[in-house]
């Protein structure tokens, strides 16, 4: 019979586990998102990877919000007309896109 001990540690190794899982999911859309805005604004390659790596790098420095604030100011600094919903939009999905590609990783 598990013991209390027992029941507390499998939570607490479940808890990191999805902890950890959030944080791959949040950073492969991110990528995504960047790679998905690369595109839209003429970029290929080693530039698209760079930028998508901002991208990325913007989570770290402001959540979500400066994320989505980057990628329309940066959509809209080349004459991409994007609004903040359209880009959650494309997050909300790309999360998706992110945990189905980590799962069968």
């Amino acid at each position: 019979m598990p013991t209390f001990d027992d029941r507390e540690k499998d939570f607490e190794a479940r808890f990191k586990h999805d902890q950890e899982l959030r944080f791959k999911v949040t950073a492969r859309r991110n990528r995504l998102a960047g790679l998905w805005a690369a595109g839209k604004m003429g970029l290929a390659g080693d530039a698209a990877d760079a930028y998508a790596k901002t991208v990325v790098d913007a989570e770290f420095s402001g959540g979500d919000r400066h994320v989505v604030d980057k990628l329309v100011a940066d959509l809209a600094a080349k004459g991409q007309s994007v609004t903040a919903d359209q880009v959650r939009f494309e997050l909300d999905h790309l999360a998706e896109t992110a945990k189905q590609q980590l799962m069968s990783e």
